[in-house]
């Protein structure tokens, strides 16, 4: 009999079609076999019985900022998180880092520090501004999974937003390419000078930052993203989309033959605008948070299958750049790559009682199959093995001592949630086991097929 390194026995296995009490059997490093009492003999056996197994999660939107901002967060602490949260594999965002990820040199700089000191597989977006449209071409020579373009100010001197001009023009060499643009999509020209006003005015409050950024700025920001994509042929994905009008309009244009795909993140399903002046700078993100009836309008949306892909924007910063008076100086970034999986089952399928399979599709198997990483986030055979065996029933508060990442300023902590990742595995090897990281980094790239 075929000798397996490892056998996970007896765990209520989530698949696309449902969940089944199983086995699943591994060997060097990929699934063989899920299928119920597995016979034959194995290196290393793991009862998962009462557990739920899980594939990784597929966190296409994290910023880990190294090399150049390591101080905001690193491969080392960033990947920590996510491997105690169940997340066995990230998309890294090319902007934060210093240099941004905008050529060959700087993307080979970030797989360095990624393979030095990452506990998950990677892939690594790159950028599409002004000043490189002529490099996309090397970097799809390097691996990137896409390209990321902003339509409003980054907020970092060095990543410039794309101009219709620009973004028009990189969707057409991103077509050629066949890979995916990536659009942060929100009017420039409105919430610029919104902010403009209000802070000559004085008003620098938390309300008066959200009324800074108004839903219509990312509805017109996401229709002029469509308009492109069609026009060009261009793969579209739109990141963190923050109301329910937003991905209605994604949602038709699926509907009329447009390529493309809509994001959201645990914070906008489980925080509104309330919550922004209750808590403060921890939640301070763009878009920002909404008012409580577009926190259901997504919900909805998830459920409906509109949403396709769920992932943290995890942006952290140092504590003392998310103080202060004045909110529009505060950064915006939140830090949540450690609770993507827990919140989304615990709020979604506990509270909500959404099916288990549509929310493991969206942290995991959508992700994958959007940016062609075959052999990631499903539990089949020929699939890397990489798992997270949930306890569904454990009740438990997030404190921030449970937290991994650099800073630990994080909205999620002091949340109570249902359903604690018990032990993660990353290509059949664990690397995560109640809250602590295991092992040795061992990391590596991933592209796409």
């Amino acid at each position: 009999m075929t000798m397996h390194d490892l056998i996970v026995r007896g765990g209520n296995v989530v698949t696309p079609d449902g969940a089944q009490i199983a086995d699943v059997a591994i060997a060097g490093g990929e699934i063989v076999n899920v299928a119920p009492g597995i016979a034959g003999p194995a290196r290393e056996e793991i009862d998962a019985r009462g557990l739920l197994v899980l594939p990784g999660a597929v966190d296409i939107h994290v910023h880990f900022n190294e090399p150049g901002r390591t101080e905001w967060e690193g491969w080392a602490s960033g990947s920590a998180a996510c491997a105690v949260g169940g997340t066995t594999t990230v998309a890294e965002m090319p902007l934060n880092a210093h240099p941004p990820t905008l050529d060959g040199p700087s993307f080979d700089a970030k797989r360095t520090a990624a393979e030095a000191s990452s506990r998950v597989d990677f892939a690594l977006w790159g950028g599409l501004t002004p000043e490189n449209l002529d490099r996309m071409e090397e970097l799809a020579g390097r691996g990137v999974i896409g390209f990321k373009a902003f339509m409003a100010n980054s907020g970092i001197d060095d990543f410039l937003a794309a101009d219709d001009l620009t973004l028009l023009e990189g969707m057409r060499r991103a077509a050629a390419l066949e890979l995916p643009v990536a659009v942060h999509a929100e009017s420039d020209a409105l919430t610029a000078a919104l902010a403009a006003r209000a802070r000559a005015e004085g008003r620098t409050s938390a309300r008066d930052y959200l009324a800074s950024r108004p839903a219509i700025a990312e509805l017109e920001a996401i229709s002029r993203a469509i308009l492109f994509a069609a026009e060009t042929g261009c793969a579209l994905h739109v990141v963190h989309v923050s109301t329910g009008a937003g991905i209605a309009a994604i949602a038709e244009a699926r509907a009329r033959g447009v390529d493309v795909t809509a994001e959201t993140c645990p914070h906008y399903l489980l925080f509104c605008d309330e919550d922004l002046e209750r808590v403060g700078a921890a939640l301070k993100c763009a878009p920002p948070l909404r008012a409580r009836d577009e926190t259901a309008a997504l919900w909805r949306s998830l459920a409906a299958g509109d949403i396709q892909i769920v992932a943290s924007d995890h942006s952290p910063a140092p504590p003392e750049m998310k103080t202060g008076d004045d909110f529009f100086r505060i950064w915006g970034g939140i830090a949540g790559c450690q609770s993507l999986l827990t919140a989304l089952h615990s709020a979604g399928c506990v509270e909500r009682g959404l099916p288990l399979p549509l929310l493991v599709d969206a942290v995991a198997g959508a992700p994958a199959r959007r940016l062609r990483l075959g052999r990631k986030g499903a539990i089949a055979p020929g699939h890397d093995a990489d798992l997270v065996l949930v306890d569904p029933g454990e009740r438990f508060t997030l404190e921030r001592s449970d937290l991994h990442d650099r800073h630990r300023l994080n909205p999620f902590a002091g949340e109570r949630f249902t359903g604690r990742p018990r032990r993660t595995i990353l290509r059949g090897e664990t690397i995560a086991v109640d809250g602590n990281r295991v092992g040795a980094p061992r990391g590596r790239l991933v592209r796409p097929a």
